[in-house]
């Protein structure tokens, strides 16, 4: 890995989230290539039975892992997501939920995460799974 950024943080404050994901109020509390966790407010990211939508917790998930991807890729590189799959086993419904995301496999041109989305009583709602291709960045 050749990032040298002394605060990994800065990193994403400096590289931003997204609309998407400042729409959706996606804040990252901590970051590296090991593990990194999020949150999102379950209010304003909801489907009509006023349950967090599924949607809502894949967007989290691809947030958190495209980020550590990137981070992981280093300077002139780039990880573009190539697989996303999420299995829903609770539903939350209010307050925010939390995901950590945890590398399954780090390497040379692909990296996997898996991220587990925890409502604020530590009840797993949801795991996602994330595969991103690493490729040089394009010239601009």
């Amino acid at each position: 890995m050749s990032q040298t950024a002394s605060d990994p943080l800065e990193y994403v404050n400096t590289r931003g989230l997204g609309a998407l994901a400042e729409k959706m109020g996606i804040r990252i509390t901590e970051f590296g290539v090991e593990r990194t966790v999020g949150t999102m407010p379950v209010e304003g990211n909801t489907q009509p039975a006023m349950l967090l939508h599924g949607g809502a917790y894949v967007v989290l998930g691809e947030s958190l892992g495209s980020m550590s991807a990137n981070y992981f890729a280093g300077e002139g590189r780039l990880a573009v997501g190539i697989d996303i799959n999420a299995t829903h086993t609770r539903s939350a419904t209010s307050g925010i939920v939390t995901g950590v995301c945890t590398p399954i496999h780090l390497g040379r041109s692909l990296t996997v995460h898996e991220i587990a989305i925890c409502d604020e009583q530590g009840r797993r709602c949801s795991t996602v799974r994330i595969t991103n291709l690493i490729k040089d960045r394009p010239a601009t």
